[in-house]
């Protein structure tokens, strides 16, 4: 897939997501304002809470990318899951002890991914996590998606993920599915 053109994509290390918070918060603010998220301001100010968080982890990585003119077009973020995560224990139902089995590098875990609504159905998005993966030293690739974001799950599908189950992400999220792409 080519770059579509007059968007650039960057990816960036916890030290320089934050100096680019903004451009983060933009984007995610707008994209999870739409159904089936319908975020508001104090979800948005939560996600943020956890950005700063997760990009003080040595392994956080992100990729953004931008317009011509420099308008943040989407985002995409995440990490290695470590030993102790929980994200397993959110599950609806149990999986296997060994597809829970997490050692720091096995799983990257994709905590965001998302192209603001004039940028999309231009390849952007997979741009984005093709660059966010690019290098990366892992298994697999493990999300959660809503699945009334029905374009997001296309993609996802597209892309090679498999749904491994259903999950409540935090306190009060309706479900999401939990979906696995194997890299190797």
């Amino acid at each position: 897939m080519t770059q579509p053109e007059a968007v650039s994509v960057e990816q960036l290390d916890g030290a320089a997501a934050v100096a680019a918070e903004s451009a983060f918060r933009l984007v995610y603010a707008e994209a999870f304002a739409e159904p089936p998220y319908d975020e508001n301001e104090s979800d948005v100010s939560a996600a943020f809470r956890r950005f700063r968080s997760q990009t003080r982890k040595a392994t956080f990585r992100s990729t953004l990318a931008r317009s011509s003119d420099g308008q943040p077009v989407g985002i995409a973020y995440g990490y290695p899951l470590g030993p102790r995560t929980g994200w397993w224990d959110q599950l609806t139902e149990p999986v296997p002890e060994e597809m829970r089995r997490e050692d720091g590098r096995r799983t990257f875990g994709l905590m965001e991914l998302a192209v603001r609504a004039p940028w999309r159905r231009q390849g952007i998005a997979r741009l984005l996590h093709d660059a966010l993966l690019d290098g990366i030293d892992a298994e697999r690739v493990l999300l959660n998606v809503h699945p009334g974001s029905a374009a997001a799950v296309a993609a996802y599908r597209a892309w090679g993920y498999r749904k491994v189950g259903d999950a409540r992400p935090w306190e009060g999220a309706e479900v999401h599915e939990v979906m696995v792409l194997d890299l190797w």
